[in-house]
């Protein structure tokens, strides 16, 4: 049976495949144990010492694998940060962290010398560069020369992500570090996918398609080597290729995004999916977004018992859905997993009945975490052991969640609420619509009005006839005063790799100077 831990079933098994890149180069179990053991060594040389963070800007390759490894087995707090960002971004992030040494990369030479700019207490010593870049130390500094054995006093780390920053600047979840193993520690985190029934074992293999900054695809990846399987890194995202790699590789589990889900779709049209294998996968989960009902229906017919969905946040979770019972109940995220407890509370914290709207919050349990260095945010979120991202949703009879968009987004007009998600999810549909957005604008006279803003397929011009298309096929399926009372057009829709969508760069404009309802 696989040793659950990956330092453990690397020692135990060091000649197995342990990752493969889609752009060429695999690395064995034993090579990736010799490569974290190093970095740990020198981590610690460079004066790193439990409780410290380091903080990173890197693709999904090797790299951030290694350290990511190396950081966890000796107490550090490890950063990864989205090199989409601007440069002052980046320097806010490792500012605030109060990370004691940056690894870039030569990838991004640009724009990590712009955030060097603005670090305020890390020299040039502690700045390290995969690949060379000027003002920064070769990457190799950190492991030439060190031990390939297991660094002495192991302890856990921990991963402290920061949330995206949508509604101003963005705050690490900072958790607690624990007196354990680091591998007792990778056992207790793959309970998690226990959840969704992936298990243990030289069979399965895990493919990660999302950027590793953000803090789903990172855990996933990490427990796909704390069980021993099999990790196919993608560094670009293609939906194409990520159906040749399924194929390829016999991939079993992935962590994705209803945007992923939407392109694969469109990409491959319906006569030609059959000639990608799919027997292989078991659990395809999706989360992060509303996924449209007619897209995951689709999915789910052609992948089947294969698709899951989850709701959860950075700070924690959550709920959970099979397949067959989305299909019961369309449009349900799930119910709480183990261990978590849903309420649905008023603006006044009062418990509401079943079928009744409002704000989301989970139980804390073991997610416990603080926004660093911002008590007052910390605070705000929680109530009574729950905590909230300001999510609106609606728990059945069945104790079955239903979400129905984030409080901030719902549109009230004229004394309505409105849930763009609802709208975008039909309009997805539309032909020639390849991305939307829904939001509320001024109205003088309701208060607010619905906007969209449509990304057209390629190859379709955004003009006054695609817009009449999309104003057709909407009044089949949504009210009239669900419609949009203006429709947009726009090259490309501002979301980072993951579909996360910046919508307040939308939205914010047309507020600006005045104040919205909520």
């Amino acid at each position: 049976m696989t040793e659950l831990g990956f330092w453990r079933n690397a020692a135990a098994d060091p000649s197995r495949v342990a990752v493969v890149h889609a752009d060429g180069g695999s690395w064995t179990a034993g090579e990736l144990l010799t490569r974290s053991n190093q970095l740990a060594h020198g981590l610690r040389a460079a004066g790193l010492e439990r409780g410290d963070t380091i903080a990173v800007v890197q693709p999904a390759h090797i790299a951030i694998i290694e350290l990511y490894l190396a950081a966890l087995q000796i107490g550090l707090r490890f950063t990864p940060i989205n090199h989409h960002l601007a440069g002052p971004e980046i320097a806010y992030i490792v500012n605030d962290s109060e990370a004691k040494i940056f690894i870039g990369n030569a990838a991004f030479p640009e724009l990590i010398q712009a955030a060097k700019k603005e670090f305020e207490h890390l020299d040039d010593s502690a700045l390290y560069s995969v690949g060379d870049v000027d003002g920064f130390r070769p990457y190799s500094d950190l492991s030439d020369g060190q031990p390939d054995t297991a660094p002495p006093d192991r302890v856990t780390g921990a991963a402290m992500h920061y949330t995206s920053g949508t509604t101003g600047r963005p705050k690490g979840v900072k958790r607690a570090l624990y007196e354990i193993d680091p591998d007792d520690m990778g056992a207790l985190l793959t309970g998690f996918q226990s959840m969704f029934s992936v298990l243990p074992g030289p069979d399965g293999c895990y493919i990660s398609g999302s950027p590793l900054y953000h803090t789903a695809p990172l855990m996933w990846t990490g427990s796909a080597l704390h069980m021993g399987h099999k990790l196919v890194l993608m560094d670009r995202w293609d939906p194409v290729r990520m159906m040749e790699l399924i194929d390829e590789h016999k991939v079993t589990w992935s962590h994705m995004v209803p945007t992923q889900f939407h392109r694969i779709l469109s990409s491959i049209p319906a006569d030609q999916r059959g000639k990608y294998d799919v027997s292989s996968l078991h659990a395809m989960v999706h989360a992060a977004a509303p996924c449209p009902p007619d897209i995951k229906r689709e999915m789910i017919e052609w992948w089947g018992d294969a698709i899951w969905e989850y709701y959860a946040a950075t700070e924690g979770g959550g709920t959970i859905i099979t397949a067959a019972e989305w299909l019961a109940k369309p449009g349900s995220v799930g119910k709480a997993w183990t261990g978590s407890e849903i309420k649905i509370l008023d603006d006044d914290h009062n418990e509401l009945p079943t079928n009744t709207e409002g704000t989301v919050y989970m139980s804390l349990a073991q997610a416990d975490f603080e926004y660093k260095g911002d008590s007052k945010k910390t605070n705000e979120n929680r109530w009574n052991g729950f905590f909230t991202v300001g999510d609106w949703g609606v728990l059945d009879d069945d104790g079955y969640l239903f979400l129905k968009d984030r409080k901030a987004d719902m549109i009230i007009s004229g004394g309505v609420n409105i849930y763009p998600a609802e709208i975008e999810g039909v309009m997805i549909g539309a032909p020639g619509v390849d991305d939307v957005a829904v939001f509320g604008i001024p109205n003088d006279d309701w208060g607010e009005e619905i906007k969209a803003v449509v990304q057209p397929v390629e190859g379709v011009e955004p003009d006054e006839a695609l817009r009449a298309s999309i104003y057709e096929y909407l009044a089949e399926r949504l009210g009239k005063f669900k419609q949009p009372k203006t429709i947009d057009f726009i090259e490309v829709m501002p979301r980072d790799p993951s579909g996360k969508l910046f919508k307040r760069k939308l939205r914010d404009p047309y507020w600006e100077g005045r104040d919205r309802a909520i």
